[in-house]
């Protein structure tokens, strides 16, 4: 009887890693699925990115994630980028396949894929907290998707004037850009409002945006990039404010399904992530 002992490894490039729970919801894919596949989580220091690299094709991975702090730098130990990653400047999810490594980027696409969840984007204008690689993905993405504006809101005037030329250039979508030196007002015009900075993420839950809870009305959607916790303050005031929201948790498993897909070829089950997500959070809907 012929036995098989060596399974397809994926997994995360991260610092700090021991928060982020897509481990649990990949393995948990996996299984559904029926793949003898697994992910595992790695601390893994920015000095320490080329070995990581390097180690992970050595291994013969089928591919990993990169987050915090790498999904820009990571792009100079690749073979080649996918269209989206290329245009973006940021990778969140490499392919390993024959030796060859590809960037690609679901961070967009699996946030754009929850707003639509909830209502379309098509000529719709958007106000976006950030302008760092989880920014510049959902911004160029919704671009792409047929939003008409988007108002790009950062403290540095440089990446947020460079995210605003790139989705002027490069997409049918007008752009500005908002120094943000004070508390911000939403203009009341906005259809969409998006946190795609880290203010919030776990462990420092009582970071709140340096914005204007009151201009947030109720035909507004609000969207949080933040995972954990899923229920961050913006989404609690937008909640109270009757405004419709998307939280972290579905970008997460939007960006799990998509990843997977690029690894295995297989769609994963929304449910089962979520689910997942769900119990190693202690969150219910």
């Amino acid at each position: 009887m012929s036995m098989e002992f060596l399974v397809p490894i994926t997994g995360s490039f991260a610092r700090p890693a021991a928060e982020n729970p897509t481990v649990a919801m990949v393995n948990a894919a996996y299984r559904d699925l029926g793949l003898d596949w697994t992910y595992i989580n790695c601390e893994v220091a920015p000095d320490s990115l080329p070995q990581a690299v390097e180690g992970a094709r050595a291994m013969g991975w089928a591919g990993f994630n990169c987050s915090i702090p790498h999904k820009v730098e990571v792009i100079k130990y690749l073979d080649r980028l996918g269209e989206s990653a290329s245009l973006i400047g940021a990778v969140n999810t490499v392919v390993i396949k024959d030796g060859v490594l590809t960037g690609e980027n679901t961070d967009g696409k699996g946030f754009v894929e929850g707003v639509r969840q909830v209502t379309s984007v098509e000529g719709k204008r958007v106000l976006i907290f950030g302008a760092g690689g989880a920014a510049k993905a959902v911004s160029v993405e919704l671009a792409l998707a047929g939003v008409s504006n988007i108002q790009v809101v950062n403290r540095s005037e440089k990446r947020g004037q460079e995210l605003v030329d790139l989705i002027n250039a490069e997409t049918e979508a007008s752009a500005e850009f908002v120094v943000w030196d004070r508390r911000v007002d939403v203009p009341e015009n906005t259809d969409i409002v998006i946190n795609a900075t880290s203010v919030g993420l776990y462990p420092d839950v009582d970071e709140q945006l340096n914005m204007n809870p009151d201009t947030l009305l109720s035909h507004m959607v609000v969207a949080d990039g933040i995972h954990n916790p899923p229920r961050t303050h913006l989404l609690k005031a937008a909640t109270s404010r009757n405004c419709r929201t998307v939280d972290g948790l579905t970008m997460l498993v939007n960006q799990g399904i998509l990843g997977i897909k690029c690894w295995t070829g297989k769609d994963a089950s929304e449910a089962v992530m979520r689910e997942t997500l769900n119990k190693v959070l202690h969150h219910c809907d």
